[in-house]
């Protein structure tokens, strides 16, 4: 007969041995999410690229959340949320930051002062409205070049860390209230209804048939106040609608940025930014509607966003002359994934770029519609060096002017005002070199290729590899340029695109000098 006692303990250590080798299989599934869920997410962006890129980290915010409603918020459209934004900020920054809810609704308000450690969170049917009172975006201590006022942007921080803005709700700049609008850009329908709102109209330069129309001295039923003296003052005081400085881990996701006042997302000396999943829209004759311009940025990642705007869609800022190149270069750039319609160019570069740019990787784009599609743009006083800038795996479509443009002689101006002649044109010449382009292709434009350095500051050391331009009036023009390889391209017209070329030196097209060929 067995023992009853051995059998059971027996039954107990085989139990125990069940529960041991479940408690291993536990542990081992709880470190292996604990592993997982350390993983950084970005990394799957960073594979096989052409040079070593610094990978973008995530952005942390404490768990605590809020919502706008709790401080008085009321989402109608009309109600002032100034006040509102500002004590939930204020509250938030004494529980070290957290979360904060913007519900559906429209939620007009002044400028919005960022904190650290905080999540501007807008749920889908959310609107930020950007208020027409103009009076409340003036700074009291800071002052243009000229002596006349500095405008806060819509949302805007310095010194931050750990900030995000998220949700698929909108930021809303309201822009029509601000930009001044050139004739020419426009239909008759819309100039106007412009007209109509008042207004003051001045000759588009030297024309006596075009005119610019500035939002100044508007009908009193609009009460939109002026904040300065005349329309073209009031003109250079036109705020940005996301502007953040001098950060670190700063993330915009998802998040759709509308009508801006001038630049609709203005990153200036951040380590580590994320731009994942953005829309931007304004109208394409919005003046200096640019979509994001970072500006001396270290490690960046802009991936997934959606763009059409007024200005140039993707734009790299490096700082203009000696305080460029203090801020550092610009670097470890990755821009992939995204595409840019109606703009002044798909990627661009410039026209300030004096701290350098370093590590650009641009990347499975698609710029359709653009006036340019890589516009890489500068001059002398504004420029800066490049290294390890690589655009490949490109498709560009119905490009309106040249598909690819490097220019050393770009003049900046503004509405209505000739170009700037502050910048010393004895230093910081542009040095547009190390830049390839490989597998693109692009259907339609009026010119393939444009380059234009300067005498003695030539463009140089440009591969252009795989390069497909079809449907294009024109061929290549080159002007001071040396050491312009194209190769594997096929670019109209046949056999020979380089159509254009004076004071160049060591420029091969598939192998053959452009004066070998009849």
């Amino acid at each position: 007969m067995k023992n009853p006692t051995s059998d059971t303990a027996k039954s107990l250590k085989t139990m125990r041995s069940y529960r041991l080798l479940a408690a291993a299989f536990i542990v081992l599934a709880l470190c292996c999410g604990l592993y997982a869920s350390a993983q950084n997410p970005y990394d799957k962006y960073y594979t096989d690229l052409p040079c070593n890129v610094e990978h973008v980290q995530p952005v942390v915010i404490p768990e605590y959340t809020i919502s706008l409603t709790d401080f008085g918020g009321v989402g109608d459209g009309v109600t002032d949320n100034t006040e509102a934004f500002a004590n939930a900020l204020k509250h938030l920054k004494k529980q070290g930051g957290g979360h904060l809810i913007v519900p559906d609704g429209k939620w007009l308000t002044g400028p919005i002062k960022l904190i650290s450690n905080l999540d501007l969170h807008l749920e889908n049917n959310a609107v930020i409205l950007g208020s027409t009172n103009k009076e409340l975006y003036v700074q009291a201590s800071d002052s243009l070049r000229d002596g006349s006022k500095k405008c806060y942007a819509l949302i805007y921080g310095s010194k931050l860390e750990n900030v995000s803005i998220t949700g698929h709700g909108t930021i809303d700049g309201q822009g029509i209230w601000w930009r001044p609008i050139k004739q020419k850009k426009v239909d008759k329908d819309i100039w106007e209804e412009v007209l109509a709102m008042g207004g003051v109209q001045k000759p588009d330069g030297n024309s006596t048939k075009s005119f610019i129309w500035y939002p100044f001295n508007l009908k009193k039923e609009y009460n939109v106040p002026n904040i300065a003296s005349d329309a073209i003052t009031q003109e250079k005081m036109r705020p940005h609608l996301v502007n953040i400085t001098d950060s670190k881990n700063i993330l915009l996701e998802n998040v759709h940025l509308l009508n801006s006042p001038k630049f609709h997302f203005v990153p200036t000396r951040i380590q580590n930014l994320i731009v994942d999943g953005v829309n931007i829209r304004c109208p394409h004759w919005a003046q200096n509607g640019d979509a994001m311009d970072p500006g001396n940025v270290q490690v960046a990642l802009i991936v997934n966003c959606n763009i059409s705007c007024g200005d140039d869609g993707i734009c790299m800022k490096g700082g203009v002359g000696q305080k460029g190149v203090d801020a550092g270069p610009q670097r470890d750039f990755l821009i992939t994934n995204d595409t840019v319609y109606r703009a002044h160019g798909g990627f661009v570069i410039g026209s300030e770029f004096s701290g350098g740019m370093q590590r650009l990787v641009v990347k499975d784009c698609r710029f359709e519609g653009t006036d340019i599609g890589c516009r890489f743009k500068s001059a002398p006083g504004r420029g800066g060096w490049c290294e390890d800038i690589y655009c490949y795996n490109i498709i560009m479509k119905d490009i309106r002017e040249s598909a690819f443009l490097i220019s050393s002689g770009y003049a900046d101006r503004g509405a209505g005002v000739s170009a700037t002649d502050s910048d010393n044109k004895d230093a910081f010449f542009p040095d547009w070199a190390n830049i390839t382009f490989r597998n693109i292709t692009c259907i339609g434009s009026k010119q393939a290729v444009d380059i234009q350095g300067l005498k003695g500051k030539p463009v140089h050391n440009i591969l252009f590899d795989q390069v497909t331009i079809l449907g294009n009036k024109k061929g290549i023009k080159l002007e001071f340029a040396e050491d312009i390889n194209f190769v594997n391209c096929q670019i109209n017209p046949k056999p020979m695109p380089v159509e254009e070329y004076k004071k160049v030196k060591n420029i091969l097209y598939n192998g053959k000098d452009p004066d070998a060929v009849d």
